[in-house]
């Protein structure tokens, strides 16, 4: 697992470097806008309709969601507990307790997650992977992610969340593999061929983008206080919470293995964006992106060989 995340490391470092070396024609924000935009609205869509369309829908499908649930849950909590104790100690503004909420809520599940369950477990992980994401995380990130957004922080203008969740080609494509499912309809071998060959840049260009996202000249010693509980609540408490809701949900094998291991995975980088249109401190919720995945490189292989176990 070590090794595994060793290799991550290499394409997360790829992506810090052509963002501080690639060619001048073009911004590093252009560049990473383009390979995140491929990704996000041509290869993971096609990622998801090839492994759900066939993927089974039972019973497992909803206690992976409601783990998902509660570890985001108990994640919003416990910082939400944590801000309050902070705030007789060291009193916080009020668009950094955003940037907080929602750097310890929603974990990296897809752009880090994926690779690391489908290297570690196999492919047959990203089936996890999508229905730990997309039934849950996603939708609730641009809904009630949305809404902390607007509580700890200000916009000209106020966006429902539900127009938000319209906008998103993976969940698109998660209704489509789903209806193609549930009704039992064949895959041509032609168009599946397609998906896979599409969905297989997903996970070295999600890596290569995460690296490009990362914004390691924010992270600051006097940060460390601030940004403490989002890694041990983030990379160890809820992770154990998930754990002990898939096992008495059933959940057994490497399922569970999978799903904790998602649970367990840094700060997500989308959050950036709503910080930015919040106007959160997006500079803190960097800072927690890059000490977090740092921390993972440790985390992670401790919680897989406890899994393992």
């Amino acid at each position: 697992m070590f090794n595994v995340m060793l290799q991550m490391a290499l394409l997360i470092l790829a992506g810090i470097a052509w963002q501080r070396f690639a060619p001048a024609h073009i911004s590093p924000t252009s560049h990473r806008r383009a390979l995140t935009d491929l990704v996000f609205y041509i290869l993971l869509p096609a990622l998801v309709i090839d492994v759900l369309w066939q993927a089974p829908l039972d019973s497992d499908t909803f206690s992976i969601q409601l783990t998902a649930v509660s570890r985001l849950a108990s994640a919003a909590l416990m910082m939400w507990l944590s801000l309050k104790v902070f705030h007789y100690l060291l009193p916080i503004p009020r668009a950094q307790q955003g940037a907080l909420m929602l750097a310890a809520t929603f974990p990296n599940a897809t752009y880090l997650g994926l690779p690391v369950t489908s290297e570690v477990l196999g492919d047959w992980a990203q089936e996890m992977v999508l229905k730990f994401d997309l039934f849950a995380c996603t939708p609730i990130l641009l809904s009630i992610g949305i809404m902390m957004g607007q509580a700890y922080g200000h916009s000209e203008t106020r966006t429902h969340p539900f127009k938000e969740l319209l906008k998103v080609p993976p969940l698109w494509a998660l209704v489509i593999a789903c209806i193609l499912n549930l009704t039992h309809t064949p895959q041509p071998e032609m168009i599946g061929h397609t998906l896979h060959t599409l969905a297989g840049g997903v996970v070295p260009l999600m890596l290569i983008a995460l690296g490009m996202s990362i914004r390691w000249d924010t992270f600051k010693i006097a940060l460390l206080p601030k940004l403490l509980p989002v890694c041990i609540i983030g990379l160890l408490i809820a992770p154990l919470i998930a754990l002990t809701v898939a096992q008495s949900l059933g959940l057994g094998g490497h399922t569970l293995t999978a799903i904790t291991l998602l649970s367990a995975m840094p700060t997500m980088v989308f959050g950036v964006i709503i910080c930015e249109r919040y106007h959160l401190d997006g500079a803190l919720y960097a800072a927690a992106v890059f000490s977090t995945t740092l921390l993972s490189i440790l985390t992670l292989p401790i919680w897989f060989q406890f899994l393992s176990r």
